[in-house]
């Protein structure tokens, strides 16, 4: 029966996930055709450049906006006091910083997605703190989706007080709902004569909700019947947090961040105008979705703009500190971790910019490059975090307050360490970027062979004629994967080692290609399960992609002022690392041990493993479980309890 129960449970959330996501590729995307054999050198070379213009105006802004953080907003002493001073919000917001992508009509800045991700790059060299209040405003929060989905009358009700300051903040994750919303619990009944929805429910770890005046809410609308089957609909909808109904019953605090304005909202029976609804009822988890594709970019934004801070400070003590005689930067084992520093840093820049102007453009498909941008970025900002930490030693560890009191200088690494850690969480963790990068990785297999192996209900096409337009479409496909290539990659100014990584990554993706289309072959519907194996090929052409990124970078960096041949170190030593990473991971396709971590989760969660600790804590129970509870926690408790 409980076999019966989750399988019923993951194929509801299955079919929740696959009809909000984007079934079409209207526009290119270079990792999309990576992962179909095809590399798109094309849309990488020439690299985009902002124009003297757009520069100007993200110059002059970036340069005021300094000023306002020297004179207003101290990072230790956000960190310490755990509070975001209204004086500083307040200059903030003259200086229009939560309207920057709010067009101008609406009395925002108007900026585009290049210029938004320089001021996030800056931000994230400043103050993490300040850098996650905008973005969880002006990312994901209530401007993004209502551009994109909103009505004129919404967009005219709301955006000028977005852009005058007002906080938003993004509502979808629940006390038993991260990732998948087919649990969520959040409802939105509408009244008997349509005037509006009656909304109850609970959100968790909802950053900026303790001090939003607008936030956008997921909620479950009735259901509808589809093909027969009943399907859960959910949708958005705009919550003014002044009417009545709604309460704020925790501030979260966290291992870092510690001003954010992160905590639980509840609704208890709020009534929500029915034209607070953005969208249609049933588009709420698409909303969500093509909210997040250009809001991840603020992340890896922040990334680059962090790990630059952290390099310019690595350079200086690699220098000055001497040891056996000679400055530490001169022991390999500390050359080591600087110099990949330095080259991470430099491809992570790649591809946010990369991805930033596609979204400017608007001629591209980027689903899968904000997610891999996401994912790579705050993936490798906190290793050069860490390896930072270990080149600072014990300095690294000391808190820039212990440090400046002792006469030194103040280098907060403990505290940037804690701050970064949040980033392989936020706005959808690694594995959960591993997961929905897989699926789009596997699109073409996937809508070419499932409807075979797990026709849908009222499918029209027999089994015979889509066994016979898969293999027409196979046929002509896979031949290609093996034959030479004859790119001409246009390239002037990398010298002929980094030449040479153009032809090795076309090869590696034909081969990526060929491999993901073999694994399907040996595991076919339970490929799905394979989550370690997924991860591999994402990895692979995650690499693959940030590879090209850092070599169309160079390009343009050399052209720019050919005398200067350091991006070609930066970009060698990265490609260096990244082969091998590769490599690596098509060994762990065929060659691993992942069902073993199977069987021993397995036998943790059968409770066979108390012998492993036993001899410490007995039959005494949990120390969690002797501590007093708060009021929310007691009463969960007690409704779980009732549920079982």
């Amino acid at each position: 029966m409980a076999n019966a129960n989750e399988n019923a449970a993951k194929d509801k959330t299955m079919e929740l996930a696959e009809s909000s996501r984007e079934s079409e590729w209207n526009f290119p995307s270079f990792t999309a055709e990576l992962f179909a054999g095809n590399f798109r050198w094309d849309l990488l070379s020439p690299y985009p450049e902002q124009s003297a213009e757009e520069k100007r105006i993200g110059d002059e802004y970036i340069e005021k906006l300094r000023g306002v953080l020297i004179e207003h907003v101290n990072p230790d002493k956000l960190d310490e006091t755990g509070e975001y001073p209204q004086e500083a919000l307040d200059a903030l917001t003259a200086i229009g910083l939560f309207g920057m992508t709010i067009p101008t009509e609406y009395g925002g800045l108007g900026f585009s997605k290049v210029n938004y991700c320089r001021v996030l790059h800056f931000l994230g060299s400043y103050c993490q703190n300040t850098l996650t209040w905008v973005s969880a405003h002006l990312s994901i929060g209530c401007p993004q989706p209502l551009k994109m989905f909103g009505t004129d009358q919404q967009k005219k009700k709301y955006l000028p007080r977005l852009a005058a300051g007002e906080i938003s903040a993004f509502a979808l994750t629940e006390r038993d709902v991260g990732s998948d919303p087919a649990k969520m619990s959040t409802t939105a009944i509408p009244s008997d004569d349509g005037e509006y929805y009656l909304l109850n429910g609970e959100k968790l770890w909802i950053t900026n909700g303790t001090a939003a005046g607008i936030v956008v809410v997921m909620a479950k609308t009735p259901p509808k019947i589809v093909n027969g089957k009943e399907r859960m609909q959910i949708s958005t909808f705009i919550v003014e947090t002044d009417q009545p109904g709604f309460s704020i019953t925790q501030r979260c605090e966290f291992m870092g961040l510690k001003t954010i304005a992160n905590g639980i909202l509840k609704f208890d029976n709020m009534k929500i105008p029915k034209e607070n609804l953005i969208g249609k009822e049933g588009q709420g988890l698409r909303i969500a979705l093509t909210t997040l594709n250009t809001g991840r970019l603020g992340l890896p934004a922040g990334a680059v703009g962090a790990s630059k801070a952290l390099l310019q400070e690595c350079q200086s003590w690699i220098k000055e500190r001497v040891q056996w005689g000679v400055p530490i930067g001169k022991h390999q084992h500390i050359a080591r971790l600087s110099a990949n520093i330095a080259a991470d840093t430099f491809a992570m820049e790649s591809i946010v910019w990369l991805a930033s102007s596609w979204a400017d453009k608007g001629n591209a498909d980027i689903r899968l490059e904000a997610a891999a941008a996401k994912y790579f970025c705050t993936e490798t900002m906190w290793r050069i975090i860490d390896d930072f930490v270990q080149v600072r030693g014990g300095r690294g560890y000391e808190t820039a307050a212990s440090l400046h009191e002792r006469g030194d200088r103040p280098i907060a690494a403990e505290r940037w360490l804690r701050d970064a850690r949040i980033g392989r969480i936020f706005e959808g963790s690694s594995q959960v970027m591993h997961l929905i990068m897989a699926r789009e990785a596997m699109d073409t297999h996937f809508k070419m062979v499932m409807p075979i192996l797990q026709p849908k209900p009222g499918q029209k096409e027999s089994k015979m004629s889509l066994l016979i337009k898969a293999g027409k479409y196979y046929a002509k496909w896979y031949p290609k994967l093996f034959l030479p290539s004859t790119q001409n990659y246009n390239v002037q100014y990398l010298n002929p080692i980094n030449q040479a990584y153009l032809p090795w990554i076309e090869k590696m993706t034909r081969r990526v290609a060929r491999t993901l289309f073999h694994t399907m072959g040996k595991y076919k519907e339970k490929l799905e399960f394979e989550q370690i194996i997924l991860g591999n090929f994402v990895d692979i052409g995650v690499d693959l992609f940030v590879m090209a990124g850092s070599l169309a970078f160079a390009e343009m960096k050399l052209a720019k002022n050919p005398a200067d041949q350091t991006p070609q170190e930066l970009a060698d030593l990265f490609c260096k690392n990244a082969q091998e990473r590769i490599e690596r991971n098509f060994k762990a396709i065929k060659h691993n041990h992942n069902s073993t971590f199977n069987n021993v989760a397995d036998t943790l969660m059968d409770e066979k493993l108390e012998w492993m600790y036993s001899d410490i804590f007995g039959d005494i129970p949990p120390f969690w479980k002797d501590v007093p509870m708060g009021e929310a926690a007691a009463v969960n408790t007690q409704e779980e309890a009732v549920v079982k």
